[in-house]
């Protein structure tokens, strides 16, 4: 069962939270990062999410058209067959999407699984992500009732942000300052409109100073104790048990987070976490260095015919997806999530 199904996806992240760890999410642009995501998870014995951004969906649709639909349900076939061949259980999620691109994106890709769930057979994605952090918290519940009522029903969990996540991540910016952090009452909010489950399950993605991309130590002051507030702040406004965990939370901007911030994050709740500008860069460096390496062969320099075998993109796509791979396998170890795959 390498894509998880609805049930078997709620129970990785049942266990995730039970027993403190958490999926890393790798965004994937391409057949090959997918391999190498796969390929990571396996290494570490880890089952794990791939991600597609709205972004990635458009370079998926190809340059031509850069239709992010056709690009995300092809990557998303590919992986239903490739993924056969990874001893591990993955799930597949659409990454960020803004309001402006619901239309185009999370809301069609919904519809589709709709009906092969209708057919009797299991949902395209696993989950989808609104983001909703650039709108009012009034507007972004309201629509997020309605995605949850759409996700549900087709068997789909779906993830939401409800505050501001810093820098930026494709096309969507807020700035690094103090409102980067959601508050107890943000999280009452949010349960008042989307329940705690009875509603359609769904992640969380609060704000404790996470910043997407790359960033200096003190550019930003990460507060992962406070998933711990806002976990016990709603825990006690609908009476449950003392050390209760009413929210399963996801980890964004994670990139350059010390060990104790991401254990912090693990013991409040936090199940999955998101990886893509390291994973961009592990996928990459590799690339340069063989190019830099091989300068006179990849490159027909002073009317010279280059070495076929170096320009080659499989030459130099191995090493890419091996350092990726590599990174996946160390942010499981990160996430504690190594050798806790189901089967």
């Amino acid at each position: 069962m390498p894509i998880a199904t609805p049930e078997v996806y709620a129970e990785m992240l049942d266990r995730a939270k039970a027993g403190k760890f958490a999926y890393p999410a790798i965004n994937v642009t391409s057949s090959q990062t997918l391999n190498a995501a796969l390929r990571g998870f396996a290494e570490a014995e880890s089952d794990g999410i791939i991600q597609i951004s709205t972004g990635g969906a458009e370079f998926l649709g190809g340059q031509y058209n850069k239709d992010m639909v056709t690009g995300a349900v092809a990557l998303a076939e590919y992986a239903h067959i490739i993924a056969e061949k990874y001893d591990v259980t993955v799930a597949l999620h659409t990454d960020h999407c803004p309001k402006g691109k619901l239309d185009g994106y999370v809301r069609p890709l919904l519809d589709i699984s709709a009906e092969r769930v209708k057919a009797g057979r299991n949902p395209l994605f696993q989950s989808h992500m609104w983001d909703g952090s650039a709108e009012t918290l009034a507007d972004n519940l309201a629509i997020g009732q309605e995605l949850l009522a759409k996700a549900a029903a087709a068997k789909i969990i779906l993830e939401v942000e409800i505050t501001p996540t810093g820098g930026e991540e494709d096309g969507v910016s807020h700035e690094i300052n103090d409102e980067l952090y959601t508050t107890v009452d943000d999280a009452i909010r949010t349960a008042e409109a989307l329940g705690l489950g009875e509603k359609g399950r769904y992640l969380l993605a609060a704000s404790f100073g996470n910043v997407h991309g790359v960033y200096k130590p003190g550019n930003v002051v990460l507060r992962p104790e406070l998933l711990k507030d806002l976990q016990e702040g709603v825990g006690a406004k609908y009476g449950q048990t003392a050390g209760s965990q009413p929210f399963d939370f996801v980890f964004h901007g994670g990139s350059g987070s010390t060990e104790q911030e991401i254990a912090t994050a693990l013991e409040n709740g936090v199940v999955k976490m998101n990886l893509d500008t390291d994973t961009q860069y592990a996928f990459t460096r590799p690339v340069a260095d063989h190019m830099f390496r091989n300068y006179d062969g990849v490159l027909k320099v002073d009317g010279e015919v280059g070495v076929k075998s170096q320009y080659d993109p499989r030459t130099w796509g191995k090493s890419a997806e091996a350092g990726m791979a590599k990174r996946v396998s160390e942010a499981c170890a990160n996430l504690r999530s190594t050798g806790t795959k189901l089967k």
